[in-house]
């Protein structure tokens, strides 16, 4: 059985306005549900089963939006900000009606895969250390990246300013050379993890991106500054975080 909400309340959070605009347009008769016009701003409806109406136009309702982006650099991952661009300034606005956020975030200077979405739940499980779930970056890193890195990030980095050591990191080596190219999984996100992590043994990371958050990887298709909305089974393979 569906979630029963004000009809007033449902229309105002897809974005046509505050509630008492909405009760006017009620008022003046541009709501119908189910093909009859309606005149009481406090009737309840399924969202899900019931069809409204504006003037004829089909409401069309989610509870959630999930967005994946392929986060360009030179933009925060925050909802506004008085200084920088933020992942937000890209969306159209047919998706700000939805308050969505940033599930977790990403650099300034670092692209990949990020999540955008309404669902606090979600957000709350990815981002929460306690559910370890695997991130994935590529990254590119001044100098050579041996085994004595690969065992350093297995047994954990301790962060000196923080005070902290990071759970165990997997580090794989994909070229080895003055600038070497590495996959680094973690299951945290502490603030520039990934570049202190490699600052505390000694090296640089002069570009990262992020692969993938637990089963969900980046579309390859995306460009950066790109990004869409997910697939039922990609919104599956998050919600398998919860």
């Amino acid at each position: 059985m569906s979630k029963m909400m004000r009809i007033d309340k449902l229309i105002s959070n897809m974005g046509y306005g505050s509630r008492k605009e909405v009760k006017s347009l009620i008022k003046q008769g541009e709501v119908s549900v189910n093909d009859i016009l309606i005149d009481n701003s406090s009737v309840k409806i399924s969202p899900i089963s019931d069809i409204v109406k504006i003037a004829g136009e089909i409401v069309e309702y989610k509870e959630h939006i999930y967005i994946m982006m392929n986060k360009p650099k030179g933009y925060i991952s925050a909802t506004e900000d008085n200084m920088h661009k933020t992942v937000l300034d890209i969306l159209d606005e047919k998706y700000l009606i939805y308050r969505p956020y940033p599930a977790g975030r990403l650099d300034i200077d670092t692209t990949g895969l990020l999540i955008i979405t309404n669902d606090g739940d979600l957000t709350h499980n990815i981002i929460s250390p306690k559910k370890e779930i695997v991130k994935r970056y590529e990254a590119y890193i001044q100098g050579r990246v041996g085994e004595s890195e690969i065992e350093a990030f297995k047994n954990g980095i301790y962060l000196d300013k923080e005070d902290y050591h990071t759970l165990p990191a997997k580090l794989e080596i994909i070229q080895r050379g003055e600038i070497s190219k590495v996959i680094v999984s973690i299951k945290e996100g502490k603030y520039h993890q990934v570049k202190r992590m490699f600052e505390s043994v000694g090296m640089r990371v002069i570009d990262l991106k992020r692969l993938s958050i637990g089963w969900l990887d980046l579309d390859e298709d995306l460009a950066e500054g790109d990004y869409r909305e997910l697939e039922e089974s990609e919104i599956n393979k998050l919600i398998q975080i919860k």
